[in-house]
């Protein structure tokens, strides 16, 4: 008996699975709206990237290029990275930053399609961060297309190009947004500190993408990326020179001209650097916690000419406050010589103006 059931039982089991293949079959054969169904859900499937930059990426690449500056006795000092902003009929010419090339003695520039071509310098400035370098033009690929960074606006998107750690990896290219406008951060160059005025960025930039271009969407070069704040605890912090701020001196720097900075005729600190108010015992009045201090006045200088003393804690420039050594700078050369100031500074608790006109002196 328990035989015949099981028999029966399996029986029952094959049926019902032919019965649901049967009913499958006349189902789909009695409804060919599902079979199109399913061929159209398949068919749509598909992967697109609306956001893609290839297109504003290949207006800059070919523009950008390696720089390798070597010694006297060929040896590789360092490497950076610049890109060729415009040509005439001899020659192309290529933006970077000053201390890329500083102390070189043969500069190396290697094209994104890998030649290589010795390039001439033409001029720089240590205080601006810039230099020009020109190239053949046959050597060329592409000139960059230039833009504003006025026009832009926090939260844009941005990318860069450039050569982070030497030759192995150029040519990458990293995206992120503009983070900031109008950031000022201070640096100590080999003539003391000075300010710099720049666009921030959390796209990667990493030893060897100085001298680079940071690019809007549309492929325009808005900046050069020229800094990175490097601290354990910050990341995603990169700057770049405003591009009109370059272009500003580009011209000079071609012909090779100094630019030539204004001169006040003293010695200066900030209030708030305890050794040399130390070292120099002046009577600090009471209130004033920040400003910058005359050491010293040299003679025959716009300063001596003035009613400035040592002492005097200066705390405007022409109603621009500053409040150290790098802010002076960088209020200060904003004018040429033959321009006069006004320095509003605190002397024994009294706040007074005086003015200044900034003469050329011997040395300037």
């Amino acid at each position: 008996m328990k035989t015949k059931e099981k028999i029966i039982f399996g029986s029952s089991l094959v049926l019902t699975f032919f019965l649901g293949i049967i009913a499958t079959m006349v189902t789909y054969s009695y409804l060919p709206n599902v079979k199109e169904v399913i061929n159209k859900s398949v068919s749509e499937v598909s992967i697109t990237e609306k956001d893609t930059i290839k297109s504003s990426i290949d207006k800059i690449y070919d523009a950008t290029v390696l720089i390798e500056t070597y010694n006297a006795r060929k040896s590789l000092l360092g490497s950076g990275t610049g890109f060729v902003y415009k040509k005439d009929d001899k020659s192309g010419y290529i933006l970077t930053n000053y201390h890329v090339i500083e102390d070189a003695k043969e500069i190396i520039i290697t094209m994104s399609d890998k030649t290589e071509v010795t390039a001439e310098y033409k001029g720089s400035d240590e205080y601006t961060d810039l230099a020009v370098l020109t190239i053949p033009v046959e050597s060329v690929l592409k000139v960059a297309e230039i833009g504003n960074s006025s026009d832009s606006e926090i939260g844009d998107t941005v990318f860069t190009v450039g050569s982070p750690l030497g030759k192995d990896y150029m040519g990458t290219v990293t995206k992120g947004i503009l983070s900031g406008k109008d950031r000022q951060v201070s640096v100590n160059l080999s003539t003391g500190a000075f300010l710099f005025e720049v666009l921030q960025t959390d796209a990667a930039i990493n030893p060897g993408n100085s001298g680079g271009p940071l690019v809007n969407i549309n492929g325009k070069v808005i900046g050069i990326n020229s800094l990175k704040l490097v601290q354990d605890e910050i990341e995603g912090m990169g700057f770049a020179l405003p591009i009109e701020y370059a272009f500003a001196y580009t011209e000079r720097l071609e012909k090779g001209e100094t630019i030539i900075r204004p001169v006040l005729g003293v010695q200066i600190f900030d209030l708030e650097d305890k050794y040399y108010l130390y070292q120099y015992d002046f009577d600090i009045p009471e209130g004033v916690n920040s400003g910058i201090v005359i050491a010293s006045i040299e003679k025959s200088t716009a300063a001596s000419n003035s009613s400035l003393k040592e002492g005097d804690v200066v705390i405007k420039l022409d109603k621009k406050v500053v409040k150290t050594v790098a802010e002076f700078r960088y209020e200060l050369y904003k004018y040429s010589y033959g321009d006069k100031i006004t320095l509003t500074v605190n002397r024994a608790g009294k706040v007074i103006d005086i003015e200044v006109e900034l003469i050329e002196t011997k040395n300037s």
